[in-house]
């Protein structure tokens, strides 16, 4: 059989007695698969049943054009959403269809485009809630502590005041006598009592009031005590405090050998000093807030046999 153009038309069924008509074959050229180059050395042939016998043959050249048409839509069919569409000219220049590596490429072209599309939507979404809600909590401790350092700092300036008023000597003895261990020495006893005013000028808040011991005191060396029992203190309000300073058979151990006498009342004047220290607690916001307040008080005074029993006024005391 010798190669045919692609314009020719062969009948490769001979007439039959029944006069049948005959089968049409219609050959067109095949492109080959090894080098993509247009030969003719291979033809397919496409049967063309119940022609008629005067109907002209169909011309090769619309028949490949139709097959070209076909094979183009099938190719074109294949290909997934967002892929990359082959025109009719790549099919003719030896594309026969997508390949197993083309597929993996529209694979992984639809996995990028799904993971695109996933990223948009979380995007979209916004943060999840427990970053609301830890937002939440983050903000409410910022703006609760920043309420307390308001609080505290109005408190500072509201420091509670302390008056002194006066001390009153009932009984100041120094005579002969011995320690606990014996030795023999001048021995002092002190009874008397202090007044003050403790006034609280916080306007929103209470205090806790602590204090430490009252000592009076003769040349460093403390000749009487009294204690400050502890109390609470309402906001814009005051109280009249009394305090009771004793001392009893208090060794001077020399300290005072010009005050003692065979009566035991010395006439000379005696500088004694007064001092404690005041601890008050503030309660502005239960125990978040609580300042602390803290006041020295010295009070130097000057006994005199005179006013025994007489309130010696506390005016020239320092508060520190």
């Amino acid at each position: 059989m010798h190669a045919k153009t692609d314009s020719e038309v062969t009948s490769l069924a001979p007439s039959s007695p029944d006069n049948r008509p005959p089968v049409y074959y219609v050959q067109s050229p095949s492109r080959d698969s090894h080098d993509g180059e247009k030969t003719t050395t291979s033809f397919h042939s496409t049967p063309v049943l119940g022609s008629p016998m005067g109907s002209p043959p169909r011309s090769h050249s619309s028949v490949g054009h139709h097959s070209r048409e076909s094979s183009t839509s099938r190719f074109s069919g294949s290909l997934k959403p967002g892929s990359r569409k082959v025109s009719p000219n790549d099919v003719g220049s030896g594309a026969r269809g997508p390949r197993k590596g083309g597929q993996a490429n529209w694979k992984d072209c639809d996995v990028i485009e799904e993971e695109g599309l996933l990223e948009d939507e979380e995007s979209r979404k916004g943060l999840p809630r427990r970053c609301y809600f830890l937002a939440f909590v983050v903000g409410f401790f910022v703006l609760f502590s920043f309420f307390a350092l308001i609080l505290w700092g109005a408190s500072k300036p509201q420091k509670p005041k302390i008056t002194m008023k006066s001390i009153a000597f009932e009984r100041f003895m120094v005579q002969a006598g011995s320690d606990s261990t014996g030795v023999s020495t001048d021995m002092i006893s002190v009874n008397s009592t202090v007044k003050l005013t403790y006034r609280n000028t916080g306007t929103f808040f209470g205090v806790h009031v602590t204090s430490t011991p009252v000592a009076l005191t003769y040349s460093q060396l403390t000749i009487g005590s009294g204690t400050v029992k502890k109390f609470y203190q309402s906001r814009k309000s005051q109280r009249h405090m009394v305090v009771t300073v004793l001392g009893d058979k208090i060794p001077l151990y020399g300290s005072g050998a010009s005050l003692s006498t065979s009566t035991g009342i010395t006439t000379l004047p005696v500088p004694l000093k007064l001092e404690f220290t005041v601890r008050s607690r503030a309660s502005v916001l239960g125990k978040l807030v609580r300042p602390k307040f803290y006041k020295k008080i010295e009070c130097p005074i000057i006994y005199d046999v005179k006013k025994l029993n007489v309130p010696i006024s506390l005016k020239n005391c320092t508060y520190s």
